[in-house]
């Protein structure tokens, strides 16, 4: 991942300053701890099963296909959800859980063999992996982190984890370790702002992605596709 510089940084926040008629202060600023924090308290103390329960029941609201596998069989559920779906082409994440959850063979050899198209992110290929993700039938991709409470999937982008392959297809897959599963938006802001306090590269973009496209004007009609896919699957995987 490419890292960027900031520009007339110390500019901008000047004239914010001047605007506010106070000087700038460049110490000694903290983050507030507030006395309330109700947003650690909604599912408290739940374990990893509870949120499992409480992620499944809310795919059903947003429309989204829940699926449970282990990584034994993770490769034959993906099959059979693309199956469902059409079939491809196929478009993926260069991303090395594909190997680590025992679906190389299935992108690279098994697929191709049977003539089903797969494209794997490749940097170096730049808009020809834009290109590919806009006529894939299926992206496929995993969650970095899940929300339960709103039955969204968070993706951190990267060089082999391009940001179309989730919303170019016409359907997606997401693949989902039971481990990522957290309450809600409050854990992940806390670990994105943890990583950056800890000097970590954080992605310049991260997408939270709940379900399919859904789209609804003033009078409450709903559209499905508009501005994503038209169907999302998440695939679980209990035992990671």
């Amino acid at each position: 991942m490419k890292t960027g510089t900031i520009h007339n940084r110390d500019a901008f926040l000047q004239a914010i300053a001047d605007r506010l008629g106070r000087q700038r202060r460049v110490s000694g600023v903290s983050r507030p701890h507030w006395k309330h924090q109700p947003q650690w308290k909604v599912f408290e103390g739940y374990s990893q099963d509870d949120l499992l329960a409480v992620l499944k029941a809310q795919c059903a609201l947003i429309h989204t296909q829940y699926v449970e596998t282990t990584c034994d069989t993770l490769a034959e559920t993906v099959k059979q959800v693309v199956a469902q779906y059409g079939g491809g082409p196929v478009v993926t994440w260069d991303d090395p859980r594909f190997d680590e959850y025992g679906l190389t063979g299935l992108l690279r050899r098994e697929w191709p063999n049977e003539n089903v198209e797969v494209h794997i992110w490749n940097a170096a290929l730049g808009r020809k992996n834009i290109d590919f993700a806009e006529k894939a039938n299926v992206g496929i991709t995993f969650s970095d982190m899940t929300l339960a409470e709103s039955g969204t999937v968070v993706l951190f982008s990267g060089n082999g984890k391009g940001r179309t392959v989730s919303f170019l297809p016409k359907t997606y897959i997401s693949i989902i370790a039971k481990s990522t599963i957290v309450p809600r938006m409050t854990q992940a802001a806390a670990y994105i702002h943890e990583q950056i306090e800890k000097g970590h590269l954080v992605p310049s973009c991260v997408n939270f992605i709940t379900g399919p496209s859904n789209s609804a004007d003033i009078e409450m009609n709903l559209v499905v596709g508009v501005h994503g896919p038209m169907k999302a699957t998440y695939v679980v995987v209990t035992d990671r």
